[in-house]
C-alpha cells in the first residue's frame, strides 16, 4: 500500500514539474493546468462583467498558477513521505509518533522542505529519503527563483504591448481629425509600427498569460486599436505609392501575424484577421 502511496506522490510531483516547465521554460499552446486556470479565471469575469473584477484576472490568475504549482509539490512529496511515515523518520526525542498524525506530520515536513526552511523536529532517515528531501527543497528554490522571473518579465511584455496601443490610438485621433483626403501613413511610421507588433506577437508567444490582463484605459488597450491598424495597413497597401507601399505590406503581414498567433492560442477562430481581431475586441469588452 505505501509503494502505491509514493508513486502517486510521484505523479503528482511530475504533474506540477510539468507545467511549470511549459509555463516558464517552454511556453507553448498545450500550457496544461496553469493555462486551464488562467482561461477559467477569464471566463468567469465574462459571466460576471465589469472592468473592475476584469482588472485583477490577470495579477490574480498568476498568483492562483503559483500557488496551485506549490500546492501539487507539497502534496505529492507529502505522500512520497507518507509511504514511509513514521517508520522512515526521526522524531525529536520529546514527539510521540504513536500519538501523532502520519499525515500531518507528512504535509509539515512536506512544507519545511520546499520552503527551504531546514528540517524542523522530524528528519527523515532512510536512505533514499535523505535524497528526496533535498531535491524537494532544490526544486522549492529553483521555482521561487523562476517565479521572480516569470513576473519580472511579463510586465515590461504588458508595457510594450500597451505602448503600441497608445500609439495607434493616436494616431487614430490624428487620421479622425485631418480632412479630406484621408491622411496616409509614412514608410518610416509603417516599418516601425510593424517592429513594435512583431515584439508584440512575440510576447504573446513567450508570455501567454498577458493575454488576460485587462486594460481599462481605452487609450492603451490593443483589442481596440488592433482592428484599426489592419485596416489602415490594408488601405495604405491599397492606395500608398512609392515606399509606402512595401512598408504598409510588412505591417499587413506582421499584424495578420500577430492574428495567427491570438487565434491559436486563445480564439480559435480560424478566421482571417479581420475576424481575428474583432473577436479578439469582444473578448476583452467589459462595461
Amino acid at each position: 500500500m505505501g509503494w502505491w502511496i509514493a508513486v502517486l506522490g510521484v505523479l503528482v510531483v511530475l504533474l506540477a514539474l510539468r507545467d511549470i516547465f511549459h509555463t516558464l521554460w517552454h511556453p507553448t499552446r498545450r500550457g496544461g493546468v496553469s493555462r486551464l486556470v488562467m482561461a477559467a479565471l477569464w471566463r468567469v469575469s465574462r459571466w460576471v462583467g465589469g472592468k473592475r473584477v476584469a482588472g485583477v484576472v490577470g495579477p490574480l490568475g498568476m498568483l492562483a498558477v503559483v500557488s496551485m504549482w506549490g500546492l501539487l509539490l507539497v502534496l505529492g512529496w507529502a505522500l512520497v513521505y507518507l509511504a514511509r511515515m513514521p517508520d522512515g523518520f526521526a522524531f525529536d526525542p520529546g514527539l510521540r509518533p504513536e500519538d501523532r498524525s502520519n499525515v500531518l506530520d507528512s504535509f509539515y515536513l512536506s512544507i519545511v522542505a520546499v520552503g527551504t526552511l531546514g528540517y524542523g523536529d522530524v528528519v527523515p532517515v532512510d536512505g533514499w529519503l535523505r535524497v528526496v528531501s533535498p531535491l524537494q527543497a532544490l526544486v522549492g528554490f529553483v521555482l521561487l527563483t523562476a517565479v521572480v522571473s516569470w513576473v519580472l518579465g511579463s510586465y515590461p511584455a504588458l508595457g510594450r504591448r500597451k505602448a503600441l496601443a497608445r500609439r495607434l490610438a493616436i494616431l487614430h485621433e490624428v487620421d479622425s481629425e485631418a480632412p479630406q483626403p484621408p491622411v496616409v501613413w509614412g514608410a518610416s511610421t509603417l516599418e516601425s509600427l510593424a517592429s513594435e507588433v512583431i515584439r508584440v506577437r512575440v510576447d504573446f508567444g513567450q508570455y501567454p498569460e498577458t493575454y488576460y490582463f485587462f486594460d481599462d484605459d481605452a487609450g492603451q488597450a490593443l483589442p481596440l486599436w488592433a482592428p484599426y491598424a489592419y485596416r489602415m495597413a490594408c488601405r495604405m497597401r491599397s492606395e500608398g505609392e512609392g515606399e509606402v507601399r512595401p512598408a504598409a505590406v510588412v505591417l499587413e503581414r506582421a499584424l495578420a501575424d500577430l492574428a495567427r498567433t491570438l487565434d491559436l492560442h486563445f480564439l480559435h477562430t480560424e478566421g482571417s484577421p479581420e475576424v481575428v481581431f474583432d473577436r479578439y475586441r469582444e473578448e476583452h469588452a467589459r462595461r
